[in-house]
């Protein structure tokens, strides 16, 4: 076999591109494998030409470098769903849009969407903190259940449960799209509109 070529010593200022880099590789290694623990850190660095070293000056571990590969993911679907509700001021017209952009995140980028929600448990990983909550739109569909709440569209409850239970219903559609092949047996449009608007109805004040 062919020994990975080595890139010279990154030079003063060179970091934090080099930091990407590592990240771009463990991103494509999680996308063509579909599989974290086919991810290891001699395979990062021999993908971006240094040695496992040189990766642990950027992340403690493993844990700490898939995790920030998921948070650009999360990043991105972030952007995606502001991007899909921007300029709608009604909360419950949101709440819908909202989850129909997610659905059509997932759809469209389905081994993205594997990485973040579809890949077996790490033993390791602890419970999300705020970083990623904001980056993953949790806190910001909180933030519309809230105002749905204040503005009597929504029955006044805890705000975390409901924002847990819309995304429970649009990763199940999600999550059965990308793994079934003839799912769903009705149009996806007419099937995520059917759930998010009688999972609202019930929600009304």
């Amino acid at each position: 076999m062919t020994a990975p070529v080595r890139r010279p010593r990154a030079r003063r200022g060179e970091g934090d591109r080099l930091r990407a880099e590592i990240l771009d590789a463990a991103s494509q290694l999680l996308l063509r494998t579909a599989d974290r623990e086919a991810v290891s850190i001699r395979a990062v660095a021999d993908a971006v030409g240094v040695t496992p070293p040189s990766i642990y000056l950027h992340f403690a571990d493993k844990a700490e470098l898939i995790n920030a590969v998921c948070l650009r993911h999360f990043v991105d679907l972030d952007q995606y769903i502001k991007a899909a509700v921007e300029g709608i001021e009604d909360p419950l017209e949101e709440l819908l849009h909202r989850g129909k952009a997610y659905v059509r995140f997932g759809r469209e980028h389905p081994e993205q969407y594997r990485i973040l929600f579809m890949s077996r448990p790490d033993p390791s990983e602890q419970p999300p903190d705020e970083q990623f909550l904001a980056a993953c739109g949790f806190n910001a569909l909180m933030e519309t259940v809230d105002r749905a709440m204040t503005g009597g569209a929504i029955a006044r409850q805890d705000p975390v449960l409901v924002a847990t239970g819309l995304w429970t219903v649009v990763h199940g559609i999600t999550s059965l799209a990308i793994s079934m092949a003839h799912y769903p047996l009705v149009p996806l449009e007419r099937l995520v509109d059917h759930l998010l608007e009688t999972h609202g109805r019930g929600l009304r004040a």
